[in-house]
């Protein structure tokens, strides 16, 4: 995956340095931060918008490094995305999922795909409405088929809406988010997908909304919904609350504190979110 993600980011940057403009009518902070997922959106829900600051005829693209550590875990994950025309999002991310109790880890990779459908974040009545896929596989299926899992692989499948409201809340801009996905995936697929005797997609509810307290600083909320199928542990919601830094339009900066409530048995996992990341 390692070397897969290398050619895909020196063909995408080759690509880039032909194609893409230097200057960007999207205005900072409009294609959101990037998932832990490589999708567009906050830290852990996707959002309608597209990632990076490329408009109509325009490509962009986007690379995250970001961590996340919680009290017996940590998540590390990688990824990049390419914008075109404000349309259309492909991305990439490999997760690494550190088992620092129990010892030993677990891993996955994403590939994704996201098509905005109708709408403007900032300038229709209408939200931003985008439609994306996401094919994870794990890395190693013995631990999740040793808990459970059906499969070590899935696809999910979410429809997202994104809307900018102006002077909402003391003449700031309030930016929110729902998102509904479709998914087989256990603790988001690094515990394999579906079980033994359920193999039915669910379907789970995100949300996030943010006050923008500068034209570039973003103080923020997130919850996301997650199905609880292995029968060995219970599998909590997610949700954090998070602050963006949008440096400029090439750097941002996004820190949270996370509640992952119980993962795997190991109650209460909470902690810090940080996730760099730079676009062209």
């Amino acid at each position: 995956m390692y070397q897969l993600m290398c050619i895909l980011l020196s063909v995408l940057l080759s690509l880039i340095s032909a194609s893409a403009h230097a200057e960007t009518s999207k205005v900072i902070a409009t294609g959101g931060a990037t998932t832990i997922e490589g999708s567009a959106g906050g830290g852990i829900v996707s959002w309608a918008v597209i990632n990076g600051y490329a408009s109509s005829d325009q490509w962009s693209f986007t690379a995250m490094n970001t961590a996340v550590y919680v009290d017996d875990f940590t998540l590390h994950s990688i990824g990049a995305s390419l914008s075109i025309d404000n349309r259309f999002e492909l991305s990439i991310a490999k997760q690494t999922f550190d088992l620092d109790t129990l010892g030993g880890k677990l891993g996955q990779d994403i590939v994704g795909v996201k098509y905005k459908l109708a709408g403007e974040v900032l300038y229709t009545a209408m939200p931003q409405i985008s439609l994306g896929l996401q094919y994870k596989r794990v890395d190693d299926f013995a631990l999740p088929q040793a808990v459970g899992a059906r499969d070590d692989w899935g696809v999910d499948i979410y429809l997202a809406a994104s809307k900018v409201y102006f002077d909402a809340i003391a003449g700031r801009n309030l930016v929110t988010n729902l998102t509904l996905r479709a998914t087989k995936a256990n603790q988001t697929g690094l515990l394999g997908f579906g079980t033994a005797t359920n193999n039915d997609y669910q379907l789970q509810a995100e949300a996030s909304i943010a006050v923008l307290l500068t034209d570039n600083i973003a103080l923020g909320y997130e919850y996301k919904q997650k199905p609880d199928q292995l029968g060995f542990a219970e599998e909590n919601d997610w949700q954090d609350i998070f602050m963006a830094w949008f440096v400029n339009k090439h750097l941002s900066v996004v820190g949270a504190y996370v509640d992952l409530g119980s993962i795997a048995g190991f109650e209460q996992q909470q902690g810090w979110y940080l996730s760099v990341e730079g676009t062209l």
